[in-house]
């Protein structure tokens, strides 16, 4: 039996509570996949994986299914701490596979975090098409898409971060690509 996605959708989330594991759940809480026995894979997007919206795939998922997600997770409890975490996504034109990338760090605003995540997932795809990838001259800002070698990859994120408040409560952030099949 081959387990290969057909659909994907992205979320993220934020818990704060005075233990680590708690704030870790509750930021799977606010993401909507709590209920879920989650497994963590590796970044590949298979051909032609559908990618749909958070509310969609949230509808299908089923209490207790173990469900594979590529996760990045981030906690911090020092007081004043930025963290942040972040899936990044590439995805080629033409149907090849995408790459997924998983991103997490402490100090970077949510937009660095997903504009990193995303440059890793690009720079790994093109890795694998045998590409020259230059990171610092082939973002198109106004378009939204990499251009690696002539061939157009779409390129997108979903990043979560959150300040530690002054009580030094643990805060996690989460983001995460769900697969459903």
């Amino acid at each position: 039996m081959l387990l290969v996605p057909k659909q994907v959708f992205f979320t993220n989330g934020v818990g704060t509570h005075k233990k680590e594991l708690r704030s870790f759940e509750l930021a799977l809480r606010d993401a909507g996949i709590e209920r879920c026995n989650l497994v963590t894979v590796s970044s590949i997007l298979p051909p032609g994986c559908k990618i749909i919206s958070r509310a969609k795939g949230l509808a299908q998922l089923v209490t207790g299914q173990i469900t594979f997600t590529v996760l990045a997770r981030c906690s911090a409890n020092e007081p004043h701490r930025l963290v942040s975490a972040s899936v990044g996504c590439a995805v080629p034109t033409k149907g090849f596979y995408g790459y997924l990338s998983e991103y997490h760090a402490y100090g970077e605003t949510e937009k660095t975090a997903g504009d990193n995540a995303e440059d890793m997932a690009v720079a790994m795809l093109a890795s694998t098409l045998g590409l020259e990838f230059d990171e610092n001259k082939s973002w198109d800002e106004l378009k939204k898409v990499y251009h690696i070698s002539n061939k157009v990859v779409r390129a997108m994120n979903v990043t979560q971060s959150a300040v530690v408040g002054p009580s030094g409560d643990f805060r996690t952030v989460l983001a995460a690509a769900v697969f459903l099949f």
